[in-house]
Parts: C-alpha cells; sequence; structure tokens
C-alpha cells in the first residue's frame, strides 16, 4: 500500500533518485512513476500489491534522531525498541529482532542482530532513501524476513563529469550529540567514486524525572569508499565500508535511600563509563551489474565481519568477545518482455562466529544458508499480478537443518487512473519462513547488555507463517487517504519470557520457548492538502498480537508496540531564484495509546500508560546568488518535556524507585536539534 509519507514526497524517478522539489502538486500526479526495488527487482510502487512505505532523501535529511532506525520510527506500522543513545532495532508490525532483515548496498546486515541491544552497525550519513517492505513478501532475501525488509539505498552515481563534496553537521541539545560527515564524489568518464567519513559523540540523555541517566553515552565512527565503473554495459564497483561504535550500558541501579540512580562519576561526560561494549563491524561489497539480452544479470558478493565486546571492570580484557564472519552472495537475472517482469535467482550465506573471551553467552557456531527463488509480475489492462516461490535451507552446526517454503501471490486493480485522480484496492498472501537463532537456541549466561540471565532452547522448531494484506489507496489534488489491512498467522513463534528459576540472584532469568500465535492489525493514514503548500496529515497505527490457546496472562506477546497515532500541519513556501527556497514550518503531536495488552505471566511485562508528545520543526534551502549554499533544519523535540516510558524501552524495566515506588528509567524529555548540509561543487 501506498502511504502517507510517500504520498506527500514521491517523486517521478527510482527510490535512489527521489526529487528534492517542494512541489507536492506535481509529485501527487507523477506518484505512478516511482520505482521501487522490494519485490521482483525494479517495479512501479503503483503495482505493488504488498505494503511498501518509502522515505525520500529530503525526509531523511530534515529527520532528527541518533541513529538511522529513529528517522523512519514515525512511519505507519512502524516502532522501535531502544536502548539510550544510539541503539534502536526496528519493529514491523509488532515483529522485530531476526523477523527484521536490514538490506545496506544490496546486502544482508549481519551484526548478531539476536541480542536486544544490537543495534544497526550502519552510518546513517551514507544512507540516500529507505524502503520498508511489510511482510513476507519478498523472495529475494530469504529467512529472517518474516516481518519484512528494510532497503536502505547508498546515494546514487553522479551522471558523467560531476564532482562534487558535501558537509554536514548537527547538534542536539538534549544529550549534547555533536556529528558531522565529510563526502566526496564523483564522476570522470565512466569512473566513479564515493568517500566519506563520519563522527558522533553524545554524553548522557536527559529526562524529566531521572535527570541525566548514567550510562547512556556514545562515541560513533564510520568510513567507507566507492571506486567503481559505470557504462553503457552496466557497472561494477567495490565498496570497503567501516563502523566503530562505543555505546555505554546504562544499568540504572538507584541508591536505596535518594532513589536517584547510582554513578561514580561526574555526569555529563562524552568518555566511556563502565560497563561499555566495543562494536567494529567491517564490511566489502562487490556489485555487478550487466545487461544480457532483453535483462539484466546481476551479482552481489560480500564479506562482513562484526566485532562485538563488552566490558565491565577497568582490565583490558572483555568479558565477551563475539567475532562473527559471514559471507553472502547473490545471483540473480531479470528480464523484463512486453508487460510482464521475471526475476529468478539464488543466495544465501556462510556464516562463522567464534566466542574470545572467558564468557560465552552463546555457543561458537558455523551456519550455511542456501536458497533459490523465483518470480514474475504482468499487466493486464487495470490489473497486475504478481507472484513467487522460494525454497530454502539453513544448516547449524550442531542443530540439523532447517528448511522452508515461502510464496507470495497478490494484484493490484486500478478502478481509476487518470492524470488527476486514482483509486486502487490492493490484496496480497505469503507464506514466511525463519530458522531460529543461536541465542534462541543455545544462549546460557549472564548478559550485561540486557541485565539478565538468558537460556536458549535447543528443541526450538523453525517459525511459519501466512500473511493476508488487503488495501486501498485514493489521491486526487486535494486529498490523499489509504488503509491497509493485515492478518499474520505464525506457527511455533519464539519469544523469551521470565521464569521463577534462579540461576543468578542478581539478574532475572529469562528462558525462550514458542507457541501459535496470530497478529492482525492496520495502518490507516489521510492527508488534506487544500492548495499545494498546505498539508494537514493523520496516520494511525495498531497491531493486536496474540498466542493462541492462553489465558489472560500469557496470551499477549511480548514487546508489542502500543496503537500509535500521528499528526502533522505543514506549511510549504517554494520560490525558486530567491534566497529561500522549498522552506517548510511545521507541528505536530505523537500520540500514544496505553498499551493495556502485555505478557503479564512472572512479571515479563508491565502495562504503559498512554503518553503525547508535541513536536515543532523547520527548514529552507539557502541560495546565495541562485547557487544553492546550505541546507538548514531546526527541529523540536518533545517541546513540554514530558515524562513517559515507551512501551518498546528496555530501560523500562531497571530498578524500582524507592522513593517514588517507579520501576525503570524514562525516555529522554525535550530536545532541541539543528542540522546544517553546505554542498561543494567543484
Amino acid at each position: 500500500m501506498i502511504l502517507m509519507s510517500l504520498l506527500c514526497y514521491g517523486a517521478a524517478m527510482t527510490a535512489q533518485e527521489a526529487s528534492d522539489s517542494s512541489d507536492v502538486f506535481y509529485k501527487h500526479l507523477r506518484l505512478n512513476e516511482l520505482t521501487v526495488t522490494g519485490v521482483t527487482g525494479q517495479t512501479k510502487l503503483r503495482d505493488m500489491p504488498a505494503p511498501v512505505s518509502v522515505v525520500t532523501p529530503r525526509e531523511l535529511r530534515a529527520a532528527t534522531g541518533t541513529n538511522i532506525i529513529d528517522a523512519i520510527s514515525h512511519q505507519p506500522g512502524i516502532a522501535q525498541l531502544t536502548t539510550g543513545n544510539g541503539i534502536s532495532k526496528p519493529i514491523i508490525r509488532g515483529l522485530g529482532y531476526n523477523r527484521v532483515l536490514v538490506v545496506s548496498d544490496g546486502v544482508r546486515q549481519e551484526g548478531q542482530q539476536w541480542g536486544d541491544e544490537h543495534g544497526l552497525e550502519i552510518d546513517e550519513h551514507s544512507v540516500h532513501s529507505i524502503e520498508i517492505l511489510k511482510g513476507p513478501a519478498s523472495l529475494m532475501y530469504g529467512s529472517d524476513a518474516m516481518a519484512g525488509v528494510l532497503i536502505l539505498h547508498s546515494t546514487p552515481s553522479l551522471a558523467e563529469g560531476e564532482m562534487t563534496g558535501k558537509v554536514s553537521t548537527g547538534y542536539q541539545t538534549n544529550s549534547g550529540l555533536f556529528d558531522y560527515s565529510l563526502n566526496f564524489a564523483g564522476n570522470k568518464k565512466g569512473f566513479v567514486w564515493n568517500a566519506r567519513y563520519s563522527e558522533k559523540m553524545a554524553h548522557e540523555f536527559k529526562t524529566p524525572v531521572d535527570g541525566y541517566v548514567p550510562g547512556t553515552q556514545m562515541h560513533e565512527r564510520a568510513g567507507s569508499l566507492l571506486l567503481g565503473i559505470d557504462k553503457a554495459w552496466g557497472h561494477s564497483r567495490l565498496k570497503w565500508d567501516t563502523y566503530h561504535l562505543m555505546p555505554s550500558m546504562a544499568e540504572g541501579e538507584r541508591d536505596p535511600l535518594t532513589g536517584e540512580l547510582e554513578h561514580d562519576y561526574a555526569l555529563k561526560t562524552y568518555h566511556r563509563q563502565l560497563p561499555y561494549q566495543d562494536i567494529k563491524h567491517y564490511k566489502v561489497t562487490w556489485d555487478h551489474a550487466q545487461h544480457l539480452g532483453h535483462g539484466m544479470l546481476k551479482a552481489i558478493l560480500a564479506y562482513q565481519q562484526n566485532r562485538r565486546q563488552e566490558f565491565e571492570d577497568n582490565t583490558a580484557e572483555p568479558e565477551l568477545y563475539f567475532n562473527l564472519h559471514t559471507a553472502t552472495y547473490d545471483l540473480r537475472y531479470q528480464l523484463a518482455i512486453a508487460n510482464s517482469q521475471l526475476s529468478a535467482g539464488m543466495s544465501g550465506m556462510y556464516q562463522e562466529s567464534d566466542n574470545l573471551a572467558e564468557e560465552a553467552l552463546i555457543p561458537a557456531y558455523r551456519l550455511f544458508d542456501i536458497g533459490g527463488y523465483a518470480t514474475a509480475q504482468t499487466t493486464l489492462d487495470r490489473w497486475t499480478l504478481s507472484g513467487g516461490l522460494r525454497m530454502d535451507n539453513r544448516h547449524i552446526n550442531g542443530y540439523g537443518n532447517y528448511s522452508g517454503l515461502t510464496g507470495s501471490i497478490g494484484a493490484v486493480c486500478r478502478v481509476i487512473a487518470t492524470p488527476t485522480q486514482s483509486l486502487n484496492f490492493r490484496l496480497n498472501l505469503a507464506r514466511g519462513f525463519r530458522a531460529p537463532n543461536m541465542s534462541e537456541l543455545g544462549s546460557d549466561g549472564v548478559h550485561e547488555g540486557t541485565i539478565r540471565y538468558e537460556l536458549g532452547n535447543p528443541d526450538l522448531k523453525s517459525e511459519y507463517s501466512w500473511q493476508a494484506d488487503l488495501g486501498a489507496d485514493y489521491h486526487n489534488n486535494y486529498v490523499s487517504a489509504q488503509v491497509s489491512l493485515f492478518l499474520n498467522r505464525i506457527e511455533n513463534y519464539i519469544f523469551s519470557h521470565h521464569i521463577t528459576t534462579v540461576i543468578d540472584p542478581q539478574y532475572r532469568t529469562f528462558s525462550y520457548t514458542q507457541g501459535d500465535a496470530v497478529l492482525k492489525g492496520f495502518e490507516a493514514s489521510v492527508d488534506f492538502h487544500p492548495f499545494h503548500s498546505l498539508h494537514f496529515g493523520n496516520s494511525f497505527s495498531l497491531v493486536d498480537a496474540r498466542q493462541l490457546h492462553q489465558p489472560r496472562e500469557s496470551r499477549y506477546l511480548p514487546m508489542t508496540p502500543a496503537p500509535h497515532w500521528t499528526s502533522d500541519l505543514k506549511y510549504e513556501i517554494t520560490h525558486h531564484g530567491k534566497t529561500f527556497n522549498n522552506a517548510f514550518v511545521a507541528v505536530g503531536l505523537d500520540c500514544f495509546l496505553a498499551q493495556d495488552h502485555y505478557y503479564m505471566l512472572d512479571d515479563t511485562e508491565t502495562r504503559t500508560p498512554s503518553y503525547t508528545l508535541f513536536n515543532a520543526s523547520a527548514g529552507t534551502d539557502l541560495f546565495i546568488n541562485r547557487r544553492k549554499v546550505a541546507e538548514l533544519y531546526l527541529t523540536a523535540q518533545n517541546i513540554f518535556n514530558r515524562a513517559y516510558q515507551n512501551h518498546l524501552s528496555r530501560l523500562k524495566y531497571t530498578d524500582v524507585n524507592a522513593i517514588t515506588g517507579h520501576q525503570g528509567i524514562y525516555n529522554p524529555g525535550r530536545n532541541i536539534a539543528l542540522k546544517v548540509i553546505v554542498p561543494i561543487l567543484f
């Protein structure tokens, strides 16, 4: 389904090349030409039966956050599991962890995403645009794409003869976050390059109740270099990425007499404090695409190394040290014939994980993945039909084989299709598959990052799902409206829950179990634009996630996001040739309803009350002598400094304040952010 944000900002190009123009009326008329890559290769968004959302380059540049997931968390159906500064995990329609696959530069990101506090090892400055595919309809990626896929696009290659640079920097008041990024790219006679270096640092964030929270500072560095050839026959590119994050870990321990958070250092420091993590991620990618006959042959080979260390004392040796090696391969052929598109390919990976410290939360392992797929899409008058099949096999050394047959079939009916309005109905049915990960199978030990003792279950079976999506969207010159309903039936759903067994008296014990589950809900959005400069947008998301045949205490699945309503009033001003162009001012609110459907057995979760946050933002392009010299963005989040706890915040379950009786750490309070982007033309 075409979501509200896309209807507001979509452009007549691929998602990677979305226009920065603010002429929203023009964009509405050209929406049907937008191309995305999520299901069968490049296809028009209007022909997608599965729900897809696009976050454009302009939206990403205007977004404020501490990581790339912050930029998409306001999309309908999307939430995030947070752990302090810089660490967020995407949640799509109530599903996260290894059920959400993140693809960057065509490569699945493998950074030990099984951990609660394991974020994405990706430089947000390097992401140009994002496609969000909801549901298990993408057959190109196999196991772990059960909830959906986040496709992160890097900046496309420049046109022949162009050479540009860019400097961006920003500051956020709540945690003193300061970041900058330097970029230099060009194209000379088909030889292309793109180099980037970014750095980010923040001290502890501040809440209206807890003050500055010890152990929430972070320091991030990232760099990348792309070299390649772009010719009429296709392209061949080699890219190196390096990422280094050092976040401290908030434990939430409190003084029993005062209730204040304990710390043994002066707050508001940018220096790391114990305990902390040291995370390094390296990736090299070879991307080769070549025209062959009437189609395109594409191959992507990549190697990733993820080093994750946890330090709990002042010794030089880490308590935990996971060293993960991943080699991935993807070979596909895409063919266009008349009104049809065909795609076939194979993909998989080899993975090896070693424990290089005394403690071993999960056992060392070796994994081998292989899968093959075929998809087809055809257009018949007002109908577009698409579908495909995929077969996967995953072998985990010592645990056996996990196999799954997946597929999808869908249809789009264009009831109205004129230059000024359109009405589309969409239906999709998809089968998903996910093998259990090593944390679920074999964890056994204290995980300082999650403040608990974790027990795996070697008898876990693979998850299988059936998901049905039904949607409709309508737009004309004055209104855009969409609704998408989904029903997801999952066999052998795996989750962790608190058990009463005490293994270490300092920590609560959590164990993995599984059962059959049903997730259902909807996303609805409407955008009123009585004239092209004014927009009043609203969206609402709801997911109900239940385990079947269970009493009230264990009926609802853990970590289910609360119902979420967003509302924004935005005014845009376009003055071509003037000093200020593509300017906007906006006010909005985020309303999270109470989460009364929670997993209460053995105090695994607690109820979360409702809250509303008010925000404001403004931005403009700055021109001097008809030349763009900067982009300026100013954002104010949680203007009234509301005290709240998000249901998906892991810090919600730290120590109880003995004075107030309230458990856990609150989310950050008021935050004002300034961002400046300066383009440099050569």
